[in-house]
């Protein structure tokens, strides 16, 4: 592909299959989360390819992409290591149904670089890890109610699809937050089993676990809010959950769908120094198939591996998904892997807030270089829970996030979601991503 960004033509294909897809495609889509436009068009842009850190459309036109599958591409597009290892794979047999060696090499080597994994189950996506992470869980403790976090997002399945995105007006009092379903077709019964918590507040935190003492299998969390626009935990709160649920015994999980093994060998256990008694891992893991994981301390996965949890799937670690994995986790526990990632994306990080300052825009740009977001806040001051997100300046996100497409630059649509960097990212591509942000900054 290019060494440069052109300017960019139509979208007039993207159009055209999106007409053509709303007559066989519930809603034109494959995922809710593809519901997006190109800034005032509305409709989404079809890919046709990409190589390393740039994709291009069906109309031809190119970008920079920061979006790279929500993270899943983190060695970039039709990696060359992948390329040759799949293609081995598909003239061998793709998947037996059966158990394979390769399978075993990765569990192996997760155990090697996540602190909590001493045992690994293997899955298709992160809503299913999440899933068996939460059987685990309430398999071990012999409770039913897990504690999660307002706006945490643990993916798309019943059991946690709840309080992802509340409205105002439904969310409930501030510290007892009301437990919302994130869509119809989601039962009573699931919903009651589900407290909501405000993150980063500790009185908050231990009155809901005092007020349901005894009654909690799991607190999950995601240690970055990825899907909160990357809101960090704050000091020290992480370590209290850790302790919290230590002493309760209560399994602490970390979902780390979205920081595990991109934000450094370990994870964000290994950043923060917490360990949590389960992880969940997709996205980075199989660096562009559909593969994930949970993995946790013997103890707690002891009634799964005894056969008295059940958890199944027939596509779980084939061969094809197990290779793809091996291989980009064998790059990703490269020290200088995951440091040119983090390198690359604070050096993108801080020419939005120069930009910024230059044009006395309030924003907050936060996260860790691997996975960062925009929030344009009244005063710039960084997110540190779920409402503060219901405050900022949605609208001019939406004209950042178009002016960086109109310059080849393409990003997450959702203001709550994140940027993410592949490997890939040359000194040009980010010359070039630096050059975009000033002129889109120019336009605000």
């Amino acid at each position: 592909m290019n060494g440069h960004i052109p300017a960019l033509g139509g979208s007039d294909g993207s159009r055209a299959w999106f007409d053509r897809a709303q007559a066989s495609l519930a809603g034109g889509i494959s995922s809710s989360s593809r519901l997006t436009s190109t800034g005032p068009h509305p409709y989404p842009l079809y890919m046709a390819e990409g190589a390393g850190a740039r994709i291009r459309d069906i109309d031809g036109n190119e970008y920079l992409d920061y979006l790279i599958s929500y993270g899943s591409a983190v060695l970039g597009h039709a990696n060359p290591q992948l390329t040759e290892a799949l293609t081995a794979v598909l003239r061998t047999g793709t998947m037996f149904g059966t158990c394979n060696t390769t399978e075993v090499e990765l569990a192996e080597l997760i155990c090697d670089m996540v602190p909590c994994a001493e045992l690994v189950r293997f899955a298709n996506s992160g809503s299913e890890a999440v899933q068996g992470a939460v059987r685990a869980a309430r398999g071990y403790t012999g409770r039913s109610k897990i504690l999660k976090f307002e706006g945490h997002y643990h993916g798309w399945t019943d059991s946690l699809a709840i309080s992802n995105r509340p409205a105002v007006s439904e969310a409930g009092p501030y510290a007892t937050p009301h437990s919302v379903p994130h869509s119809p077709g989601i039962p009573a019964g699931v919903i009651d089993d589900v407290v909501v918590c405000p993150w980063n507040d500790p009185a908050a935190l231990r009155a809901v676990l005092d007020a349901h003492r005894g009654e909690f299998a799991a607190v999950i969390c995601e240690p970055i809010v990825a899907n909160n626009a990357c809101t960090m935990p704050a000091p020290g709160f992480l370590n209290l959950l850790r302790e919290e649920c230590t002493r309760r015994e209560i399994v602490l999980v970390f979902d780390e769908v979205c920081t595990g093994f991109r934000t450094g060998p370990g994870g964000a256990q290994t950043m923060f120094g917490v360990v949590p008694d389960i992880a969940v891992f997709s996205k980075a893991l199989g660096g562009g198939v559909p593969i994930a994981a949970f993995a946790g301390q013997r103890h707690v996965m002891e009634p799964l591996a005894q056969g008295q949890v059940k958890h199944g799937g027939t596509y779980n670690a084939s061969p094809l998904c197990a290779t793809s994995a091996l291989v980009t986790l064998r790059q990703l526990n490269q020290p200088d892997v995951t440091k040119r990632i983090d390198e690359s994306g604070r050096r993108i990080m801080e020419a939005i807030r120069r930009a910024a300052h230059d044009r006395h825009i309030p924003c907050s740009v936060q996260g860790v270089g691997a996975m960062f977001q925009t929030v344009f806040t009244a005063d710039g001051a960084p997110t540190r829970q779920y409402r503060d997100l219901l405050l900022t300046d949605q609208a001019r996100y939406n004209a950042f996030r178009h002016e960086l497409l109109k310059r080849g630059i393409h990003t997450n649509a959702y203001g709550m979601a994140c940027w993410f960097v592949a490997a890939t990212v040359t000194e040009d591509d980010l010359d070039a991503t630096c050059e975009a942000v000033e002129g889109a900054f120019g336009v605000l």
